[in-house]
């Protein structure tokens, strides 16, 4: 399956900024020492020579836009939008699961019971569109609102889409 994943980066300029997010997205495809894989690989929106990811497949997103300007701030509502639908889908299942099952159907994960809890939970793949700087998931409003503020006086944050597979 196919997503898009977002990167919150600092840097100077937008090439700055795009190889800042290809890190993360090399850290969460575990390209980067020390890092588990949690996604397949990725794909980020400046290739123009791939016809089944990035553009071909999400359309003309941005490869990399400051917060600030309107470009930014729409994927950033994008990505925060996705966040918030991913973590509701899989809360809904988990309280259907805690409703409707019991405890033997939930341990032996009927109807993937115990994957909507691990999904709910998780703190890094699909159910986490959102990354920081450094491959962290940005699972919360405060968490967001946090790396929003935390921009160095020297260096503007940056939005950087990417689509991977997982």
């Amino acid at each position: 399956m196919h997503m898009v994943i977002y990167a919150l980066v600092e840097a100077s300029t937008e090439n700055e900024a795009l190889a800042a997010g290809r890190t993360v997205f090399k850290r969460l495809v575990g390209s980067e020492p020390h890092f588990c894989a949690v996604f397949d690989y990725f794909v980020t929106f400046d290739k123009e020579d791939t016809t089944v990811a990035g553009k071909a497949r999400w359309g003309d997103l941005p490869t990399a836009a400051p917060i600030n300007s309107e470009e930014g701030g729409e994927l950033l509502d994008r990505a925060w939008n996705a966040t918030k639908e991913e973590f509701q889908r899989n809360l809904n299942r988990a309280k259907e699961a805690l409703d409707e099952l019991s405890d033997e159907a939930i341990m032996r994960d009927e109807d993937l019971a115990r994957h909507a809890f691990h999904q709910v939970g998780a703190y890094e793949g699909p159910s986490v569109p959102m990354y920081d700087q450094h491959a962290m998931g940005i699972r919360h409003r405060d968490q967001l609102d946090r790396v929003l503020e935390e921009e160095e006086d020297s260096q503007t944050l940056w939005i950087v889409p990417a689509d991977v597979h997982f």
